[in-house]
C-alpha cells in the first residue's frame, strides 16, 4: 500500500491519456473507473526471422526451425466494489447515490472488457452480490435491487474483500486489482487497510454539511485515494 497516494476530490472517470492517467467528469451520473494494464510476462508473438534463418541453416525451412519474438501479456483488471448498505446510507439518498456510482462503474468495466465483483455490507452482514467475472450490463440490475439498513460490518467486509481477491488471483492468474469502497464512514470501527488490492479508492458519501471525516482519515492512514461522491446539482 506504500505506493498509493491520498487525494480528496470529486468523483471522476479515470482513463489512460497520453501523459498517463487523467480524470474526466462523466456527462451525467457520477463515476469512477479504471487504469492501465500491468505486464504479466512474455508471450509468443510474430515469427522472428533472423533467429529462424540461423536455425534453418542450409536446410529447407521446416516447422521446427521457426523462432518467435516475445510480446508482453496484459493482465486482466478486476474491480471489486464494496458497497455500504447500512442504515445510515439510507438517509438523505446516500444509498441511491452510491448505487448509481456502482452501476456506472460496472457499465464502464463492461465497455473496457474488465472483470468486476461486488460485496455489500449492512444489517444482513457481508454478502457477495457479484462473483468475480466479466463485467456485464446485467450486473447493474443486481445493484439497483439492493435494499439497506442495519449496522456497518466494515472490518468483516474488508477481510472478505482480501479473501475474494486472493482467491481470484490464485484461480485466474495475475490481475490488476482495484477495490472501490463506497461508504459514508459512519461506523466506530477502525479497520486495518485491505492488503490484497493493488489500488484502493474510498468514495466518500458522508453528509457534506456535517461531515465526520472518517473516510478521509482512513485514506490517509491506508495510503488510499479519497474521493468525495458527486451529487446532483
Amino acid at each position: 500500500m506504500a505506493g498509493k497516494k491520498s487525494l480528496s476530490r470529486r468523483s471522476r472517470l479515470m482513463r489512460a491519456g497520453r501523459g498517463g492517467l487523467r480524470w474526466l467528469t462523466p456527462p451525467a451520473q457520477p463515476l469512477l473507473a479504471a487504469s492501465t494494464h500491468i505486464d504479466a510476462g512474455p508471450a509468443r508473438s510474430a515469427i522472428a526471422w533472423l533467429p529462424t534463418l540461423l536455425a534453418k541453416g542450409p536446410q529447407p525451412l521446416q516447422g521446427g526451425h521457426l523462432r518467435y519474438g516475445q510480446r508482453p501479456v496484459q493482465a486482466a483488471r478486476l474491480h471489486l466494489i464494496v458497497l455500504d448498505t447500512s442504515g445510515s446510507m439510507r438517509q438523505r439518498g446516500r444509498l441511491a447515490l452510491a448505487k448509481g456510482h456502482a452501476t456506472w462503474l460496472i457499465g464502464q468495466a463492461a465497455r473496457a472488457g474488465d472483470r468486476v465483483a461486488m460485496l455489500s455490507f449492512g444489517g444482513q452482514g457481508v454478502e457477495l452480490q457479484l462473483p468475480p467475472g466479466r463485467a456485464r450490463a446485467s450486473g447493474r440490475e443486481k445493484v439497483r435491487a439492493l435494499g439497506g439498513g442495519g449496522g456497518t460490518p466494515l472490518a468483516h467486509a474488508l477481510a472478505r474483500a482480501d479473501e475474494l481477491l486472493r482467491r481470484a488471483e490464485r484461480r485466474d492468474g495475475p490481475v490488476e486489482s482495484w477495490l472501490w469502497l463506497l461508504t459514508d464512514g459512519r461506523t466506530l470501527e477502525q479497520p486495518a487497510p485491505p492488503e490484497a488490492p493493488q489500488h484502493v479508492v474510498i468514495v466518500d458519501f458522508d453528509e457534506p454539511a456535517r461531515p465526520i471525516g472518517r473516510c478521509a482519515a482512513w485514506a490517509q492512514r491506508w495510503g488510499a485515494e479519497h474521493r468525495l461522491a458527486s451529487r446532483p446539482e
